[in-house]
């Protein structure tokens, strides 16, 4: 099937890309979506394929495409270089790009220039950046430049290392309110949706009753109004890492493994390529001008 033929879901009906509009519609009617991970062409056409309604391209590259051993060191350049494939691959599917460490702390001028960078040279459809309270006038800014922002509080990966690592978040009623007054400060200003990371089920169902953008989560348990997973994680591709919230729906990693092991053992038997794999025009050959 080809990536740019509109694809059907499993009912046969066609898939209808979502936009920032829908999210807000989706949690009005009670209506729960999926959202998963995609760094790269193949994968975003196979995602295309699927139900599934959005996409990240998250900095989370930076671990399971580049190898660094956290987000921070990957840039714009770098996120943009991979934007801009998934959203070839991705016709019909919501996609969201992830502003990278540095790319907007500053200033809001910063904020807005790279936000809008990212727009203009990848064509995806919001922006994605972490932090609440203190990062509400970058988000005001960005939506003000007609932007559209997706908010992401909680545990935050650019800033892990300020709260001890990659740690459960909100686990003091002090921590639990503050996280939830990060996301009535991200809705104040003006983003349409907030992805909530690790944290215990009470405090997004709390958040829930005092915000009314919809609740991405992620490790936040299922009062969420949308549930995002690393794809590299739910098909159990990513052996270094398994964190409590993953549960693995495939297992591809082995799979993998299992299919390249079998193409290895047939070559070195000689039992492929047999004469289906092979062109077996058969040619006449002159001889060598030299014979």
């Amino acid at each position: 099937m080809s990536v740019h033929t509109q694809p059907a879901d499993q009912s046969g009906s066609v898939k209808r890309k979502m936009s920032v509009l829908d999210f807000q519609k989706y949690k009005d009617e009670g209506r729960k979506f999926a959202y998963v991970t995609a760094y790269d062409y193949t994968t975003a056409s196979i995602v295309d394929q699927s139900d599934v309604e959005v996409i990240l391209v998250g900095d989370s590259l930076a671990m399971i495409m580049l190898g660094y051993d956290s987000t921070t060191p990957v840039t714009m350049d770098d996120m943009i270089h991979h934007i801009r494939p998934v959203v070839k691959g991705a016709p019909h599917t919501f996609v969201a790009g992830d502003m990278p460490f540095g790319s907007y702390n500053e200033s809001c001028e910063q904020a807005v220039r790279n936000a809008t960078r990212m727009i203009k040279e990848t064509g995806c459809d919001c922006v994605k950046l972490e932090g609440g309270a203190n990062m509400a006038d970058k988000i005001a800014a960005i939506v003000n430049a007609g932007i559209p922002v997706m908010a992401h509080i909680g545990m935050t990966p650019q800033t892990a290392t300020s709260f001890g690592g990659f740690k459960v978040q909100g686990g003091t009623p002090q921590t639990a309110r503050k996280i939830i007054d990060d996301a009535r400060a991200v809705e104040a200003a003006g983003a349409f949706s907030v992805v909530v990371e690790c944290v215990p089920n009470c405090v997004t169902s709390q958040m829930k009753r005092e915000i009314t953008i919809p609740i991405l989560g992620i490790g936040a348990g299922p009062d969420a109004d949308c549930q995002v997973l690393v794809t590299q994680d739910l098909l159990d591709m990513y052996s270094n890492f398994k964190p409590k919230f993953v549960k693995h729906f495939a297992h591809v990693r082995a799979a993998m493994v299992e299919g390249l092991n079998q193409f290895h053992a047939e070559t070195l038997s000689g039992e492929f390529p047999t004469s289906e794999y092979c062109f077996n025009k058969q040619v006449e050959i002159p001889p060598a001008a030299d014979k």
